[in-house]
């Protein structure tokens, strides 16, 4: 039987284990459940697929989408791992072709989604097979407290106390203790070894900038970004369609992707993106989970998520191979009015008081004066010591002012407008804006009319939002999003209680070049690009996606470390035998050509 280190390094190129891989893996190889709970990016499945490749038998892991299970299954092939998937997308004698292989121990791996997991007919096949593992993935779907609350999940409890003497192995990105203790308790694992393995993702910068032209700032950051993949979040499908019809218009290579386009068109969309025939992909939340692409160099939240969970997993699909990645958010006062809307359309109660709750959080995130990151691990219950150093907060400390007499004049014409009006009428008057609406109530003759009128208006929402965060004011979700004063406003107003904010940060985000040198480091910039070419070439003809060639982490190795000979390749992480033996030759002439090396030529393999 071999040895899961020497499985690691010949068939995935990696000689070493990152924390705490090498103790989950012997957790399940010695026949333990296991609950994984570990970052995007962090080599979750090297937890289940090594122990898969070293007992006896075939694997059976529990997937959510089609296509992640057609992604996964590549790779794997990819690196001379026999693996099959068995789901909707085959056809019959497709089907028919992967249930020979299992039932002659072909395939080590099986990627299945739960509803075919529960089917009467699968479960009297996995009786007849010898069964290694089996893996939940995506387990956060288990759990009806979870962001992405998938009901199938929840029967998966019935397979473990079907299956007693096998492993079971769970595994997530994200998931509060809440969540966790959900998972556990409705997955029925048995007294599992529980590995939470953190949440940072130092390679990410988080940026907030606060929401002025936002299409606008978009472009701005995207031009910055040439030739890197990214993904920009929107709340909804319209707003997804306008954004990339803008990029588009732009000479962006752009999509729109949301769950009411076609199934085909959504798969084209996404197939693309794989092969970086798309540089951006503009989502609704439906886009994601089911993507296995390593080099996301950045992800735009242009409208700001529901909850820290969301926000944390969509952010998460940056930088999965662990090159410098950008999170960048579009943060404006109407984000969290629009998205308490959404919330109190629900019906359950229960479900109502925890999603507004989950968004207080979210939105002390966006409005963060001290470094975000902290605060972002905080809320999963994991303390950083000191400042990240690798967001916005960090790069660029906020200007404070002393922003009292506005305050006060905000506060003060809510009050004499009744407290009956949300923010937008409430900055037309401050602006002494006279719109039909503020002439006919006769706003236009408030004291406070036009009191504010030398700030614009990005300021005047910048101190709305922030008297809203301080808890000064409060927005009535169930009246029309007016906004309300709290008792914080008496010694602002009458006692002589001083208040100082933060500037708004309406400045673009232009660092992007940057970072596109900071990740290629010291390796031959050129030999870098030749590299991409000739993986996009390999890919073309091969009709996989580039990263399963080889990821850009692999290629900058490649481009610094100028290997000669197959022995020096198979020092190269992410290079295993498999991989060495198919591109090993025309890799080594591909790099022989660099100057660097004097055209040497291959040397000895």
């Amino acid at each position: 039987m071999p040895q899961a280190k020497e499985v690691l390094q010949r068939v995935f190129g990696f000689a070493s284990y990152r924390a705490p891989q090498e103790e989950i893996i012997q957790t399940v190889l010695g026949g333990r459940d296991a609950f994984v709970l570990m970052p995007t990016g962090g080599g979750k499945s090297i937890c289940y697929q090594v122990p898969a490749l070293v007992k006896e038998g075939v694997a059976i892991v529990v997937s959510p989408l089609i296509s992640l299970m057609h992604d996964q299954v590549q790779a794997l092939q990819a690196n001379g791992v026999k693996s099959d998937y068995l789901n909707s997308s085959l056809t019959a004698r497709e089907s028919a072709e992967v249930l020979l292989r299992l039932n002659t121990g072909e395939t080590k791996l099986l990627y299945v989604a739960p509803e075919r997991a529960m089917m009467p007919e699968f479960l009297r096949l996995m009786e007849t097979l010898q069964i290694s593992l089996v893996a939940i993935d995506e387990a956060h779907c288990v759990s009806q407290w979870g962001h992405d609350f998938r009901p199938e999940y929840v029967q998966l409890g019935a397979l473990r106390e079907r299956f007693k003497n096998i492993p079971f192995i769970a595994l997530t990105a994200t998931a509060d203790r809440q969540t966790r203790d959900d998972i556990l308790l409705r997955l029925k694992l048995k007294q599992p070894e529980i590995f939470i393995a953190g949440f940072d993702r130092p390679n990410i910068r988080y940026l907030i900038r606060q929401k002025n032209d936002p299409r606008s700032q978009l472009r701005e950051y995207v031009s910055t970004r040439e030739g890197e993949a990214g993904i920009v979040y929107c709340l909804s499908r319209k707003r997804v369609e306008s954004v990339a019809e803008d990029l588009c218009k732009h000479r962006v290579k752009a999509a729109a992707y949301h769950a009411g386009l076609g199934n085909e068109e959504r798969r084209r969309v996404q197939a693309a993106f794989t092969k970086d025939e798309i540089q951006v992909v503009v989502a609704t939340v439906a886009f994601g989970m089911g993507i296995d692409k390593p080099n996301v160099r950045f992800v735009v939240h242009y409208d700001m998520p529901k909850n820290v969970e969301s926000y944390y997993q969509e952010t998460g699909r940056a930088g999965r191979d662990g090159l410098p990645s950008d999170a960048l958010m579009l943060y404006g006062p109407g984000d969290a009015i629009t998205v308490k809307r959404l919330i109190s359309q629900g019906e359950n109660p229960d479900q109502k008081r925890i999603e507004l709750t989950k968004l207080g959080h979210m939105i002390d995130v966006a409005e963060a004066l001290s470094c975000r990151r902290q605060l972002l691990l905080a809320y999963f219950g994991e303390r950083l010591d000191r400042p990240c150093g690798n967001c916005d907060i960090c790069l660029d400390k906020p200007e404070q002012y002393d922003a009292t007499e506005f305050a006060r004049l905000a506060l003060m014409a809510i009050y004499q407008t009744g407290q009956r009006y949300g923010a937008m009428h409430i900055m037309d008057v401050l602006m002494g804006k006279a719109t039909p609406r503020s002439v006919a109530s006769g706003h236009d003759q408030l004291s406070t009319f036009g009191g504010g009128k030398e700030l614009p208006k990005e300021q005047w929402e910048s101190i709305v939002s922030q008297l809203v965060h301080l808890g000064y004011l409060r927005v009535d979700t169930e009246n029309y999003n007016v906004l309300k004063l709290t008792p914080l406003t008496k010694p602002l107003l009458r006692e002589g209680a001083q208040l100082h904010l933060a500037k708004p940060r309406l400045k673009p985000v232009r660092e992007g070049r940057k970072r596109k040198e900071k990740a290629i480091g010291t390796a031959d910039r050129d030999l870098f690009e030749r590299l991409r070419i000739w993986r996009r070439d390999i890919a073309n003809r091969e009709g996989i996606a580039p990263f399963m060639v080889f990821g850009d982490a692999t290629l900058i190795q490649l481009a610094t470390k100028l290997p000669k000979t197959r022995d020096d390749l198979l020092q190269v992480s992410g290079v295993g035998e498999h991989k060495a033996n198919k591109y090993g030759a025309a890799l080594l002439e591909v790099i022989a050509q660099s100057p660097s090396l004097g055209f040497a030529g291959t040397g000895s393999r």
